[in-house]
């Protein structure tokens, strides 16, 4: 089996919060095997010196769309399933290439793309796949134009197929277990509305307290669990209340909610940058006026939100939520957070927090012995300077997944 033996680095666990000098990690197949302050033994290995860089977790992103290659999604409809796989291909080489080595995927990514980076026939982070999100008639996962009636032939475009519109117990009974059936890693729901759709205003409140339960019950029946998009303090105490175990955005939190969420053992995933990013830039990708003012009523929440849920004890992950060709942004989020946050609050909520979100506590997000050998290897240290995961991966010489070589500038 094969090992490598890494030398020389400093080593960042973010359970510890401070660099640490003088150890040496040896990997061996796809796991890390040994991390030891002392010199490790291993003759066969292939030994890395790491010129006293950092070493430190591979990251995790915990809102991703792999398959949303348009800012606006309506334009998905003019894009047939392959390019959407060939964008999808191209944007998770991206996220790999700046160092997050897994991403949580809130609807779209489906169990062909996950296997498909899984064999290694295209080059991506671990995949951990909702399938199509689920909404109801006119929500947040409802992009058709006014003019289309009925159901919608999903295998012809990218918009239809990556997400999903159910009304009633019955249909969302069916559509959660459907999810699961072809693959599912946890469910996405809609419970308020959203910048990217045309029509629903931010604050309605989307599937009603039966519906929300019934994928609940279902989820739970499978071993997965339901993540919420909601932005109000009415979704988030309804999907709260329901058993919802993540929230998404969740930007006009407050006080109250935050509490319930905390009480409940509920993690939220905050993606400040997604907002900044289509204030700036989304309009010229086709983004129109409607969706661009309902952007400006959620993005000054965003730090607020981060604040609110310290206090309360909620576990924040990193996410990004970028759509299309916003995606190159998705390291931002670190500088962003800072206003709030300490750099290793920051990294923790990409590493440590992310784990625990995917239910990988002690094999993602960490460097202990048993843990899979996702590393990156940083040009400095990241407590000091949160710049060093910009410019696309440039201050990453070393990225490995499970134990291979995403990119070794060292050798």
């Amino acid at each position: 089996m094969t090992q490598v033996l890494f030398r020389n680095f400093a080593m960042l666990e973010p359970d510890h919060g401070e660099l640490r000098k003088g150890y040496e990690l040896l990997v061996e197949g796809e796991l890390i095997r040994e991390v030891s302050d002392k010199p490790i033994k291993a003759d066969k290995a292939d030994a890395i010196d790491c010129g006293g860089r950092t070493l430190m977790p591979g990251l995790i992103d915990s809102h991703v769309h792999v398959m949303l290659s348009e800012v606006s999604i309506p334009l998905l409809e003019k894009v047939p399933l392959t390019l959407a796989t060939a964008r999808a291909a191209r944007l998770m080489k991206g996220m790999i290439d700046r160092g997050f080595t897994s991403v949580r995927d809130t609807g779209g990514a489906d169990w062909g793309i996950k296997e498909a980076v899984e064999k290694g026939d295209v080059p991506g982070p671990r995949l951990f796949i909702a399938g199509a999100a689920i909404g109801p008639t006119g929500g947040h996962s409802d992009p058709r134009r006014r003019t289309d009636f009925g159901a919608r032939c999903h295998c012809c475009n990218a918009m239809a197929y990556t997400m999903n519109v159910s009304d009633g117990v019955s249909s969302v009974i069916k559509s959660t277990r459907e999810q699961m059936r072809l693959g599912a890693d946890h469910i996405k729901i809609m419970m308020s509305g959203g910048v990217a759709s045309p029509y629903d205003p931010l604050d309605s409140m989307q599937f009603t307290v039966e519906e929300v339960t019934a994928a609940v019950t279902e989820a739970k029946a499978f071993g997965r669990y339901v993540c919420a998009h909601a932005y109000t303090p009415e979704a988030i105490t309804r999907a709260a209340q329901c058993g919802v175990r993540a929230i998404e955005h969740g930007n006009l939190i407050d006080e109250a909610s935050a509490k319930l969420m905390a009480e409940n053992n509920m993690f939220l995933t905050a993606n400040l940058v997604a907002y900044y990013a289509m204030r700036e830039r989304a309009a010229e990708f086709g983004m129109n006026a409607e969706m661009l003012a309902k952007n400006d009523l959620v993005i000054d929440g965003g730090l607020k939100s981060l604040e609110i849920c310290k206090r309360a004890g909620v576990p924040v992950a990193y996410g990004s939520d970028l759509l299309g060709q916003l995606q190159v942004d998705q390291s931002r989020e670190f500088l962003l957070r800072r206003e709030v946050l300490s750099p290793v609050e920051i990294i923790r909520s990409a590493t440590t927090i992310g784990a625990q979100l995917l239910r990988m506590e002690g094999k993602l997000g960490t460097l202990r012995a048993g843990a899979y050998a996702d590393i990156i290897l940083v040009d400095g240290d990241p407590l000091k300077s949160l710049e060093l995961f910009q410019d696309q991966g440039a201050k990453l010489p070393v990225i490995m997944k499970g134990g291979a070589f995403h990119k070794n500038a060292l050798h």
